[in-house]
């Protein structure tokens, strides 16, 4: 795969639209929805992007020799891939009288195709199979190389439990800059949605190793933390009075303190930072970590250099 995007023309992508990533998995029917709604909310336009991979060499090879010719089922592969493009806009555009929906279809890798509508698009929005942080792989490439190197923000659509009953957005905040982006996206989506919101603040100490994730109620050693917590989403709070917001201290690494609390969540919103090797270190592994672990929707918001 590579991440230069500039020669694929995708000017039928109006600017500020929220793109989805369409194929023909559960997964990806799902990030349609989700990605319907989300742009009927917002009153934005809505894009379906579908990306037909091309074969091999070795596969083009192979059908030459016997008989096949790879350019007549390449073209093929193109009008089905048109054709359900075109009925699954008709499909959101009659579930949602109104929402203005393009289609764009291109032969090529998904992941070059995704990345390049993500410079015309306020949000992307995929569908992940994902089974657990063992395999890793199987979250899917195109999932993980939007997350990693899109210039906007990205909504990963996890595998859930439908029993479980969900307690809307979680978002982690350290007090400081890093925050803000995660922290603007978490109190704008609950807003939109109408779903409270939980900022979580986690930190490490000598309990931590004995009690990791253990929410502090009225410890008062941590008073300063809480009223750090406090500072840090004032400004938010302000701006999106309606929004109802609890504020949490867990102990313990952050990447796991999110993703435990994301269990009961619709919605868990992280920070995906391209820093120097030291602070990569330190916190470079939360976003994937997180998107790995979650079992519901993550959103990966860019480092500011990426945009």
């Amino acid at each position: 795969m590579t991440t230069d995007t500039t020669d694929i023309n995708l000017d039928v992508i109006h600017p500020g639209s929220i793109v989805v990533g369409l194929d023909d998995s559960d997964q990806g029917q799902e990030a349609l929805t989700w990605a319907a709604r989300q742009a009927v909310l917002e009153g934005r336009r809505l894009a379906v992007v579908h990306a037909v991979e091309p074969m091999t060499p070795t596969t083009r090879t192979m059908m030459l020799a016997g008989g096949v010719d790879p350019g007549g089922l390449e073209a093929q592969m193109l009008r089905e891939a048109r054709a359900q493009a075109a009925a699954t806009v008709a499909s959101a555009a009659d579930l949602h009288p109104g929402l203005e929906v393009v289609d764009v279809v291109r032969m090529g890798d998904p992941r070059d195709l995704l990345l390049a509508a993500a410079h015309r698009a306020s949000l992307l929005v995929v569908g992940s199979r994902g089974r657990g942080p063992l395999r890793s792989l199987l979250l899917g490439s195109v999932s993980v190389a939007v997350a990693k190197h899109a210039v906007c923000p990205v909504v990963v659509l996890r595998p859930e439990r439908p029993e479980v009953v969900r307690r809307g957005v979680l978002v982690g905040a350290d007090g400081t800059e890093r925050s803000l982006p995660a922290l603007e996206f978490a109190y704008r989506h609950a807003a939109t949605r109408g779903l409270p919101l939980t900022v979580m603040h986690c930190f490490w100490d000598v309990l931590a190793a004995t009690s990791p994730h253990h929410v502090v109620a009225e410890d008062r050693t941590v008073e300063d933390l809480r009223v750090l917590l406090s500072q840090s989403v004032a400004g938010m709070s302000e701006r999106y009075p309606d929004v109802e917001v609890h504020l949490e201290l867990a102990r313990g690494l952050v990447d796991e303190a999110l993703a435990t609390g994301a269990e009961e969540m619709d919605l868990v919103v992280v920070g995906w930072h391209d820093a120097d090797p030291v602070t990569s270190f330190l916190y470079g592994s939360v976003a994937p970590s997180v998107l790995e672990r979650a079992r519901c929707a993550v959103a990966i918001i860019p480092d500011e250099t990426r945009r």
